[in-house]
């Protein structure tokens, strides 16, 4: 059972608890330089009112790449090891303050410890440049599929947490990664030293050891993890 962090979050230590984003996913293996193209003639960048209801936000156009219209994005999550969510998708939902943006992708691929691409309607390193800023989300159904025993990140957010024995322990609301694996952040609520009301924070190692099983469909994590550890 694994978490991976493919190719938008980077190393985020446990120790200095800075949370992963909620983009942040994990990566099946994936040739590093492959280049994935469109096919076929679409429009270029145009205006949307809405995103899709499943889209993810997965990274951000941080430069132009090049002069010939390619762009740089730093993606949420390490792009060597899982930037194939960026190069898998056909089209990328562009997200600037309340402007929305449907944005086909030409070419795209892992450079380095990012991602660069083409998209379609961006031919100069001025309109590249332009371009910068943006947001970017991609439709959760255009990630790649995993191996049974692997999730993406994203997924796991918002699951209800509990023990072997049935006991609540709280929802996933974040991930860290320590270096070695990842660690579910679990709130849960309780009360504080006056009575009033507060929220708990549990740090659960997702490994083996203590994540039995992770079920999707019920929303459901169950762990061997006492309440009061």
């Amino acid at each position: 059972m694994s978490v991976r962090d493919p190719g938008g979050s980077g190393r985020a230590k446990a120790a200095s608890r800075q949370p992963v984003s909620f983009g942040a996913f994990t990566r099946k293996p994936v040739e590093r330089n492959e280049v994935r193209a469109a096919t076929g003639q679409t429009p270029g960048i145009e205006p949307v009112e809405t995103l899709p209801e499943d889209a993810v936000e997965v990274g951000a156009i941080v430069d132009a790449y090049g002069l010939k219209g390619w762009v740089k994005v730093a993606a949420h999550a390490n792009a060597s090891q899982g930037g194939d969510a960026l190069t898998n998708a056909q089209c990328w939902w562009l997200v600037k303050g309340r402007e929305l943006k449907a944005a086909p992708v030409v070419a795209a691929k892992v450079h380095g410890d990012s991602v660069v691409a083409q998209l379609r309607g961006s031919a100069d390193r001025d309109q590249a440049l332009a371009l910068k800023g943006w947001r970017i989300h991609v439709r959760r159904r255009d990630f790649p599929a995993l191996d049974a025993d692997e999730f993406y990140w994203v997924d796991l957010i918002g699951l209800e947490v509990v023990n072997e024995a049935g006991v609540a322990l709280g929802t996933v609301v974040d991930l860290l990664d320590n270096g070695s694996h990842a660690v579910l952040r679990v709130e849960y609520p309780t009360q504080g030293k006056e009575g009033q009301p507060v929220t708990g924070e549990r740090l659960i190692p997702f490994v083996g050891v203590y994540v039995k099983t992770v079920d999707q469909a019920a929303k459901r994590i169950v762990v061997d993890w006492e309440a009061d550890y």
